[in-house]
């Protein structure tokens, strides 16, 4: 959710530190993992508000090994300008996007994460696909 490493270790050590000191506001009886992924998520948003305060911003850089430099270069401008359209999407749809393909969480983990029905965190990330593919396409990528 933040686009680099360094920025992704810092929110997980202020991620631990806030579950730990809210421990006691944790309900048992809903699951621990979605509480936790739930503290983590405000701590990215908070990420992102204050880069946005911060006019210096740097952007990301992709890291890929491939067989040959043209391979690489390629793929290179095509996971930017994945990127670079998935930042263009409504915030609703980029973030189901990220907890889904790049955090790996089931849907009803979203749903609990997000607190929104099983069926609305369906409808949006097959609209944020749709939505994604478009933007991407229109950037002039090609779609496999």
């Amino acid at each position: 959710m933040l686009g680099n490493d360094e920025d992704a270790r810092d929110a997980a050590q202020d991620t631990m530190v806030k579950v730990l000191r809210n421990l006691h506001r944790y309900d048992p009886k809903r699951p621990f993992a979605s509480w936790a992924f739930g503290i983590a998520r405000n701590t990215c948003i908070d990420e992102h508000r204050k880069r946005r305060r911060r006019s210096w911003d740097e952007p990301g850089d992709v890291l890929d090994v491939s067989p040959s430099p043209l391979q690489n270069v390629a793929r290179q401008q095509r996971a930017s300008q994945l990127l670079s359209s998935l930042d263009d999407l409504p915030p609703m749809y980029r973030e189901v996007l990220i907890m889904y393909h790049f955090e790996h969480l089931k849907y009803v983990e979203i749903a609990e994460a997000l607190d929104l029905p099983l069926g609305t965190v369906m409808n949006r990330i097959f609209r944020a696909r749709k939505k994604l593919r478009a933007v991407y396409e229109t950037r002039g990528g090609a779609t496999p």
